[in-house]
């Protein structure tokens, strides 16, 4: 690796002139919608003009190139000064600054990828890190690149958890190809930051995850060029831990409070002349960007399928959390770009079956739900793997934040939950997911798998591998019988009926241990001459919409739902809405109506009412109707 070498004068002078003009365009672009972040920007402007005009090496012309280096902008508040530095190094006019925050342009108030530079969005604070940590560690261990990940950290976001659950990832996978960067600017949106400039304290956080940490004068280009130099030589993660003044080089505003969020207004005109006067250049800058080295592998994530169709007998016992570890392999065997990523929950999820196809596509991510979502957001980006994330599905809700961003993302993630609902027992409700299917549903670009015995969890795994968008599937502790034959066809958004009769009283939809005790009801309600249609809706986003409304006319307008989860935002919602607009139609709806509690599953079924019992009356009490 080449040694350090000082810039010359010359650039040193362009870098710094280019720092001022990036604060003018944030100035004026903030102006121009009465709208922004202008001292926030102005804080990190060396930083930006240092990293996009001297250390990291893009293509302008294809600012995702796969070989390119990473920059996630954290500190998504700053997006202005963000967008002036892509304006500057050619990738559009800098004019284009002035439709900032305007409905029909998408330089938006944080960043998107909308815009073709943008890898993730940010702004909801503290999730930049864990998605950078997910492209480095992909750099370093799959693509075996030499493209470093940089991400810029506002020190008032540094508070977040999150963070520090990164940090502490980046630091046990030694991820030598990953930069932090933190503006430590001293001032939060309503008071100082916790630690204020007392960099001791920072420098010895970080070194005790086992990063480089780097004290440096954030406003000093020369600094900077000579402390992004320790990215290209170091052994450990490294952390540019910047002292910065928040609005700096604006008179009367710079260090002070209460500046946060606020377009310069009146005083525009005066920061933007004293600016002007700092600039030694103001024609075209000569700096030159540099070019990425050409060494990232062409990758392909397409038409992922098994490697060997599925392999069980009717009625055979299998709980659909252990197909899921099946079905990971399989579609592993057959793509060498399928990661899996865990929470310490592998020996429960079945994650633990990539072990034993491939080691080094496992990611231990510990105990740090927030951070398994960013990593794994992280590892998808660029289209760089296929992503199952799995743990339990209900520590997924202490991640949706991360998923709710991911979804702005336009992310590609398959997030596997198991311990799904009541049914999983003794081990209480802190462990039950009932909100999980509710969560998912919300967001936009997600696909819900609820799969009900081994064959259709192991299609749903084929099936969301090559959907795009995030993927969610809900598996189950117990084990269910296994009721498709091994070549039955699935597809997303087309539900199955496993019992039917020309005389069928009501319809009963139902899905993974409910789908179970539906097919014992039906067997006791045929003895009592009531026959009833059982129903898989297979995915409950999107549902089977017009087959829920088919079905049930043809079983006299009766619906019974009966879903282990809490009633609001799960099956039972899925099915009402579908039906909300059509006549002579009417609902029941089992589901756990209060919080529950340890006990055994067939115990807790029965308390909670969504039993076999339960379903017979149900059938029963909306044949009256």
């Amino acid at each position: 690796m080449t040694s350090y070498h000082k810039p010359s004068n010359g650039t040193l002078q362009e870098l710094k002139d280019m720092a001022n003009k990036l604060r003018i365009h944030s100035v004026t672009s903030t102006a121009a919608s009465n709208s922004g972040h202008p001292t926030s920007c102005a804080s990190m402007a060396e930083l930006m003009s240092v990293l996009f005009f001297h250390t990291m090496r893009y293509s302008v012309k294809e600012p995702r190139a796969a070989n390119a280096d990473r920059f996630i902008l954290s500190k998504g508040h700053a997006a202005p000064i963000l967008y002036a530095a892509w304006a500057e190094a050619g990738l559009f006019d800098t004019s284009e600054l002035l439709n900032l925050r305007k409905i029909d342009n998408d330089l938006e108030g944080h960043p998107t990828p909308r815009l073709n530079f943008i890898d993730v969005a940010t702004g909801s604070l503290g999730q930049g890190l864990s998605v950078a940590a997910g492209m480095a560690y992909v750099g370093k261990y799959y693509d075996k690149s030499s493209y470093k990940t940089y991400c810029l950290i506002g020190d008032g976001e540094s508070a977040e958890g999150s963070i520090w659950e990164a940090l502490s990832f980046a630091g046990i996978k030694k991820l030598n190809n990953l930069c932090a960067i933190f503006d430590i600017n001293r001032l939060g949106q309503s008071e100082p930051t916790a630690f204020q400039h007392q960099m001791d304290v920072y420098k010895a956080r970080l070194e005790s995850y086992g990063f480089n940490a780097l004290v440096v004068d954030g406003h000093d280009v020369e600094a900077l060029c000579k402390a992004f130099h320790e990215v290209l030589v170091s052994d450990k993660p490294t952390a540019i831990l910047a002292k910065t003044y928040k609005g700096r080089g604006f008179p009367g505003i710079e260090d002070l409070d209460d500046w946060h969020g606020k377009p310069l207004g009146a005083k525009s005109e005066e920061v933007i002349t004293a600016l002007e006067a700092r600039i030694k250049n103001n024609g075209p800058h000569t700096l030159k960007i540099q070019k990425p080295v050409d060494d990232a592998p062409e990758v392909d994530i397409s038409n992922v399928t098994l490697s060997r169709p599925p392999s069980y007998e009717i009625g055979q016992k299998v709980a659909t959390r252990a197909a899921y570890g099946t079905a990971l392999s399989k579609i592993a065997e057959s793509c060498p770009r399928v990661i899996a990523l865990d929470g310490d929950t592998k020996n429960s999820t079945f994650s633990n079956a990539m072990l034993k196809t491939d080691k080094d596509r496992y990611i231990e991510c510990f105990i740090a739900e927030q951070n398994l979502v960013g990593v794994s957001i992280g590892v998808a980006c660029r289209d760089r793997a296929v992503v199952f994330c799995s743990t339990f599905a209900a520590f997924f809700t202490r991640a949706f934040d991360q998923l709710r961003m991911g979804a702005i993302s336009q992310t590609n993630i398959n997030c596997v939950g198991s311990h799904a609902g009541i049914s999983i027992g003794e081990d209480g409700p802190s462990q039950m997911a009932l909100e999980d299917i509710a969560m998912f549903r919300a967001i936009p670009t997600a696909t819900v798998f609820y799969p009900s015995d081994a064959v259709s969890t192991e299609r749903a795994i084929e099936l969301a591998a090559n959907t795009k968008g995030i993927c969610f599937v809900r598996t189950s502790r117990p084990a269910t019988s296994v009721v498709y034959p091994n070549d039955k066809k699935f597809a997303v958004g087309k539900a199955n009926i496993i019992l039917q009769s020309a005389d069928d009283v009501a319809l009963v939809i139902g899905a993974g241990i409910t789908l179970e005790e539906a097919r014992k009801a039906a067997e006791i309600l045929a003895q009592k001459g009531s026959p009833v249609r059982i129903m898989d809706p297979f995915t409950i986003k999107p549902l089977d919409e017009d087959a829920v409304r088919e079905h049930a006319k043809q079983c006299g307008g009766r619906i019974v739902v009966v879903e282990d989860h809490y009633p609001e935002g799960g099956l039972g919602d899925a099915v009402k809405s579908a039906v909300s607009g059509e006549r002579d139609i009417v609902v029941k709806h089992l589901a756990v109506r209060a919080v529950p509690r340890s006990g055994k599953c067939d115990e807790l079924l029965e308390m909670f009412g969504i039993n076999a019992a339960s379903i017979v009356q149900a059938v029963e009490e909306v044949m009256l109707v």
